[in-house]
């Protein structure tokens, strides 16, 4: 959940690094009385996120500011498209525009991207309805999921903007839940230590509230993570058929995460062997930020 804390400490700092004694030229350029209205334009199409971060940059810059958002996160919008307007004292307005554009840009981006492949999903679990004869909505969607790999400082902006694209979140950080990984495992059971028995005894420790995944790039792994209680199994860079037979293997006993490498070219057929859920490092870390402008209106 993205928190006024959150957006507060992003938007501070950000400000601090850009104009930590002031911003020279609009001060000394700019007299003090000039007021200036300007417009976010979209200079291409995508998903709308980060309208409070937006709000909250130029505040930071001079709390006079005002922006009127025209759109509400996770809206879609076209080249051209005015999505907020930002009215105020000049010298404020210039101030928070390069730290404004910078984060709403790199938010738009991630929940464009993320919507995406979101809808490759839906397609996808539509074909294997239809193949079926079965009615629309009989499936139930694969969730599109992100993961830690996000920018340093800035994950709760973008994990929110992952759900303003349709995307849903994973675990927000290492202290959220268990996540048995690759490389918890191979410690573990190095000494020869039953990875069965191991589970079962972090399952008696932990509060029952919390979530216990755990990770395994073998078919052969399943049933012994599975008699250990996870709740989730985690089918990292597996093939597609291995997929349909970790599905079938599970069997409704717990919930199947498939993850590794997943495209946009790939994330259909993923979602087609009846995953849950599909993790995807990709809507963070490879989104590109969109084309968005500040500009200053005369009329």
């Amino acid at each position: 959940m993205l928190t006024r804390a959150a957006i507060t400490e992003v938007v501070e700092r950000g400000l601090a690094e850009d104009a930590p004694w002031g911003d020279l030229t609009s001060e000394h350029l700019i007299p003090a009385t000039t007021t200036a209205r300007a417009g976010l334009v979209a200079r291409e199409s995508g998903v709308f996120s980060g309208g409070e971060v937006l709000a909250a940059a130029f505040a930071a810059a001079d709390p006079a500011v005002a922006v009127e958002r025209h759109l509400a996160d996770g809206d879609r919008f076209e080249a051209g498209t005015v999505l907020a307007t930002v009215t105020g004292p000049a010298r404020g307005v210039l101030t928070g525009e390069r730290l404004a554009l910078n984060l709403v840009q790199r938010m738009c981006g991630i929940a464009t991207l993320t919507a995406r492949y979101v809808a490759e999903v839906e397609t996808a679990v539509a074909r294997v309805e239809q193949a079926a004869n079965l009615p629309a909505g009989t499936i139930t969607r694969t969730r599109v999921a992100d993961t830690r790999k996000t920018t340093p400082g800035l994950r709760a902006l973008e994990k929110h903007a992952v759900v303003s694209g349709g995307g849903h979140n994973h675990r927000h950080g290492l202290s959220d839940a268990v996540m048995a990984k690759d490389n918890h495992l191979a410690l573990l059971t190095a000494d020869g230590t039953d990875l069965t028995g191991a589970l079962r005894r972090l399952r008696r420790r932990l509060p029952h509230t919390v979530h216990l995944e755990v990770e395994v790039d073998r078919l052969d792994q399943i049933e012994p993570v599975l008699a250990g209680g996870a709740d989730t199994v985690l089918l990292d860079n597996f093939s597609v058929p291995d997929l349909v037979s970790g599905v079938a293997i599970v069997d409704g006993r717990a919930t199947v995460e498939a993850s590794g490498g997943v495209r946009l070219e790939t994330i259909g057929e993923i979602a087609a062997t009846g995953v849950d859920v599909i993790s995807v490092g990709a809507l963070t870390h490879s989104a590109r930020s969109l084309d968005l402008g500040l500009d200053v209106r005369l009329d």
